[in-house]
């Protein structure tokens, strides 16, 4: 009798403690295969720097990656807690193409219900965007911004072949400037989001894993 091989494992990818601290804390128990959550730090280099290093170990060398945290909106109208399903990450290194956009969106939307999603493309930067920053990204085509998904899903795929995607929640929009994490509505709406959206992950995993051979 024939036995199905295991599923390739779920590496999720953060860089703050408190968005880490969001996931670990959320519900895993739709997870198919193993699930690791990693905290990469801040920036693009370390992100790089903590991705390439995982997806050394023989144990995550088939693992889909999903890039995740929080994020600049660049688009007016956006609000703290909404969602970001990259279509692409872009940052100068390179453009990666996301898979699975239309499922996470239709999955987001089931697992918080009533917050907005956006698809777009999702750039990368190496600061803390302000001003008019925000509107000269906005020009290139970007509908929001972070630190570390670029890096991260670039990083992936210089791996091995292997499905990528990244979701981000907006905790700072143009009309809502972020001062500090964690001290305003915005960022614990955005905590609140993110705790909740696990479900939605794991039925990308679910649904996109690349075949064994």
């Amino acid at each position: 009798m024939s036995t199905q091989p295991a599923p390739a494992p779920l590496l999720i990818a953060c860089a703050l403690g408190i968005e880490q601290l969001a996931l670990r804390s959320g519900d895993r128990s739709g997870a198919d295969g193993p699930v690791t959550v990693l905290r990469t730090g801040m920036g693009p280099k370390a992100a790089e720097r903590s991705v390439a290093r995982v997806l050394a170990d023989p144990a995550l060398s088939e693992a889909a990656v999903l890039a995740t945290g929080f994020c600049a909106g660049l688009a007016p109208g956006m609000h703290p807690g909404d969602l970001v399903v990259a279509e692409e990450t872009r940052d100068p290194d390179g453009t990666v193409p996301c898979l699975g956009t239309d499922l996470l969106v239709k999955e987001l939307a089931r697992a918080v219900p009533g917050r907005t999603v956006h698809t777009g493309p999702l750039t990368g930067s190496d600061h803390v965007v302000r001003g008019h920053e925000r509107s000269d990204l906005l020009a290139t085509g970007a509908i929001a911004v972070d630190m570390e998904s670029a890096a991260t899903l670039l990083s992936a795929v210089q791996t091995g072949e292997r499905p990528v995607a990244a979701v981000r929640v907006v905790v700072d929009a143009p009309e809502h400037e972020l001062v500090r994490i964690g001290t305003v509505r915005g960022g614990i709406s955005a905590f609140r989001v993110l705790r909740a959206v696990l479900p939605a992950f794991f039925e990308w995993h679910r649904s996109l894993l690349l075949p064994r051979r």
